[in-house]
């Protein structure tokens, strides 16, 4: 754990990942539908502007024109902005390659549902029919068919625009457990052509199509890398890696010591500092996931404002706690544009900022050619193998 600097080496990399908050189109956004998406400048204008002074201070505006967000003489922090490598806008995908995982084919998606071969498989395996099987708003559908489950006792799969198997079902009718077991089923089910990213238990409470609401104990099981991420490494060479927000999901579970999961914004920044209050070596990795789940899915651009402001009112209190010999990094996963037709996420370049207290201001890292980079700077300042993908931009960021 020798680090690059000596005795005065990083010793903890915190990773912040803004679900969905892309910063433009890539170059191939048309190959995937998203020609013109820009999560952030697209919302700021369409809400008169964004009020974010501290990472406008941190070189935000650097990276893009975005309204409401002034290009600054001096920064506060490194900027840039990064290029997907894999295929694919998936979280999950997007997570990995922060990593340094490079998913060289998409996961499929099921715009019109999932075939008979699919379904008829889930039902001998589980012993159950289903409702649904198609895409859809996941509130909508249990508004729509939660009554019939409830009645029947059937649970409720449907996909939307990503790649996904979702069950849902009332917590009084399938148990959590019970629903949890049948998601792992599914998990080891999807394999070869039908391998999603990620099957979801999404459990809800009501009492009828009116009052039925998603409850918080959702879990996520996404297929695992076929290599070890940044995060297995750091575990391997003895580093400690702490995940809020559901980074634990995204990841299988794998690679992480201790982990504060949510799928709140606050609760997940709250953890990130009870976090940075404790004295360990190694990552911190967090997933905000409202701008995705919440407001980029449902294209509310003033409730995605809202929660960036709100998330930039907290960067204040993430610098006290850092150490000195901290490094962090906001970054994101892909776009999720609230302001376009499609409810979709977006083929986008994700933004990247990074601070601290030895991080040189005023240093623009350019556009980098994949999320990896953010991998490859962690393997630098942490000792570790360097990721297969990725370029570090540790010297050039650290006093």
């Amino acid at each position: 754990m020798s680090g690059i600097n000596g005795d005065n080496e990083i010793r903890r990399c915190i990773v912040i990942v803004l679900d969905g908050v892309g910063i433009g189109e890539a170059p191939d956004a048309a190959a995937y539908g998203d020609t013109g998406s820009n999560s952030l400048a697209n919302t700021a204008r369409v809400v008169g502007g964004l009020k974010v002074p501290n990472m406008q201070a941190l070189g935000l505006g650097n990276i893009s024109i975005i309204p409401g967000v002034l290009p600054q003489g001096i920064t506060s922090g490194a900027y840039g902005k990064m290029q997907e490598l894999s295929a694919g806008k998936d979280s999950v995908t997007g997570h990995w390659e922060l990593m340094g995982i490079h998913t060289k084919q998409p996961f499929p998606t099921y715009p019109d549902g999932f075939p008979p071969e699919v379904i008829q498989r889930f039902t001998e395996l589980t012993g159950l029919e289903v409702l649904g099987n198609k895409a859809a708003s996941g509130t909508e559908i249990i508004r729509e068919l939660g009554e019939e489950h409830v009645r029947t006792g059937k649970p409720i799969v449907y996909t939307s625009a990503d790649s996904v198997f979702q069950i849902a079902a009332h917590e009084e009718v399938i148990p959590l457990p019970e629903l949890y077991r049948i998601c792992e089923i599914s998990r080891q089910m999807l394999t070869g052509e039908h391998a999603v990213g990620r099957v979801i238990a999404r459990p809800f409470l009501g009492q009828s199509a009116d009052t039925f609401q998603r409850t918080e104990h959702r879990r996520d099981y996404p297929l695992l890398p076929e290599t070890p991420t940044m995060l297995d490494r750091a575990i391997e060479a003895g580093y400690q890696v702490c995940a809020t927000g559901k980074i634990d999901d995204l990841f299988g579970h794998r690679g992480v010591s201790k982990t504060h999961h949510t799928v709140d914004n606050t609760e997940s920044v709250e953890g990130l500092l009870r976090f940075l209050e404790e004295d360990f070596t190694g990552i911190i990795m967090s997933n905000l996931i409202e701008f995705d789940m919440i407001y980029g899915h449902r294209n509310d651009p003033a409730g995605y404002a809202r929660k960036l402001e709100e998330f930039d009112a907290y960067i204040p209190r993430i610098q006290a706690l850092m150490r000195p010999t901290d490094v962090a990094m906001i970054v994101a996963d892909h776009g999720v544009d609230p302001t376009t037709l499609s409810a979709a996420h977006s083929r986008e370049y994700i933004p990247l900022l990074v601070f601290g207290p030895r991080v040189r201001g005023s240093v623009n890292l350019g556009t980098r050619s994949t999320f990896a980079d953010v991998a490859a700077s962690i393997a630098e300042w942490l000792d570790l193998p360097a990721p297969a993908i990725g370029q570090s931009f540790a010297r050039e960021v650290i006093v």
